[in-house]
């Protein structure tokens, strides 16, 4: 496996490997270079904060690694694309703040390639999405142009933004060097409650009653398996006021028959526990949140388990054996305007991982074709072959 950080003498590596190549760049100018000549050589580039591309030129970001600017005092932080997630957190906790996102794999996944994916969790109910996060960003096109949006502090509105439009873009249109992030206060008392019913539409209508309520709501999930539904909330606020919020979230819940009681924290992590279903089809599908209930109901016919977002985000693990059902599931969110995704399917299987394309691809196609004429970027790798 030829491993460089020369751009001129990687791509003669690569044009006689028959293995994947590797190139480590240690800042945006040699990332320019890299880009440069793959772009005129017309050799595939393929973005990684992690493993070897099995095809083509992996660009790995693993030389940058640092939290580069951590002004406290503004909440605002710029920090590497290959630095991970908890690494990150690590070094603002010294000051009380985090970003508030709470990703799959923080332990192991980059900066880069969580916004390259636009990864949420529950946090989001709160907080926002990545994209209400990011203030700026530094990205290097496939030319070799570095282009930076946005700036360093939150009330910015100087030209254009660019980083919202690489957020989720999987460096299909240029190469993420750095981002800029605002800040949050770390919450210093939280508390963890879940509610179980036999039935979904419950838990969804108490859903509804707690996103239209007052309540200091850090997080809010429902759970399916195959066996309950569980509605999870974090309250973050002073402990006296929490003991109050959790008098109100259960007057909340009397009418639908449930009660509150205390969990462990780590049901947060369900999401990540189910993503490691590896023989099983993993899929996200976002819906209303008026929707939640049935997909879960549906989920758990199938025999597979799910946690969704209260902002409508699902994460569901099925049994390789439902895929008819999961046709069908697709079919019905789409019908309503939501959208299933296949993140992975077991082998074998020949279900379309994108579902219904949508009437923005002939715009999105565009907008590939003027950041990346040439289709080097990590060809194929977003939906309709971009």
């Amino acid at each position: 496996m030829p491993t460089t950080s020369n751009p001129p003498d990687l791509f003669a590596a690569y044009q006689s490997a028959t293995d994947a190549s590797l190139l480590t760049p240690a800042n945006p100018a040699e990332i320019a270079a890299i880009l440069r000549i793959a772009n005129q050589h017309g050799i595939p580039i393929h973005p990684s904060g992690g493993p070897l591309h099995p095809t083509g030129v992996t660009l790995s970001t693993q030389r940058l690694n640092t939290v580069r600017e951590h002004t406290w005092q503004d909440l605002v932080c710029t920090v590497d694309a290959g630095c991970t997630w908890a690494a990150m957190q690590t070094v603002l906790a010294q000051h009380g703040q985090f970003v508030a996102l709470d990703p799959l794999s923080p332990t192991s996944s980059t900066v880069g390639a969580i916004v390259a994916t636009n990864d949420s969790g529950a946090l989001r109910h709160r907080y926002g999405s990545l994209r209400d996060l990011i203030i700026g960003m530094t990205i290097v096109l496939a030319d070799g142009t570095i282009a930076r949006s946005g700036g360093k502090v939150v009330k910015n509105v100087a030209g254009y933004d660019l980083h919202k439009l690489m957020t989720g873009a999987r460096s299909t249109l240029g190469v993420i060097a750095d981002v800029t992030f605002r800040l949050h206060a770390t919450p210093k008392h939280t508390c963890t409650l879940t509610a179980a019913a036999d039935r979904a539409e419950p838990l969804g209508n108490l859903l509804l009653a707690i996103i239209n309520s007052h309540l200091s709501t850090e997080a809010l999930q429902l759970r399916s398996t195959p066996e309950a539904f569980h509605l999870d909330i974090q309250l973050a606020a002073l402990p006296s006021v929490i003991q109050e919020q959790i008098v109100s979230l259960n007057k909340l819940a009397a009418p639908e028959g449930l009660h509150f009681s205390g969990a462990p924290a780590d049901l947060w992590l369900t999401r990540e526990k189910l993503s490691a279903h590896s023989s099983d089809f993993l899929l996200k599908a976002t819906m209303l949140p008026t929707q939640i209930p049935a997909a879960a109901r549906l989920v758990q016919a199938m025999q597979g388990s799910s946690v969704t977002q209260a902002v409508g985000v699902m994460t569901a693990a099925v049994p390789a054996d439902a895929a008819a059902a999961l046709v069908q599931l697709r079919f019905t969110l789409e019908s309503q305007g939501g959208s299933l995704t296949l993140q992975q399917q077991p082998s074998g299987s020949t279900i379309d991982p994108w579902g219904k394309l949508p009437d923005t691809l002939p715009l999105m196609r565009a907008i590939k074709q003027r950041f990346d004429p040439n289709g080097i970027l990590n060809p194929n790798q977003f939906l309709g072959g971009i």
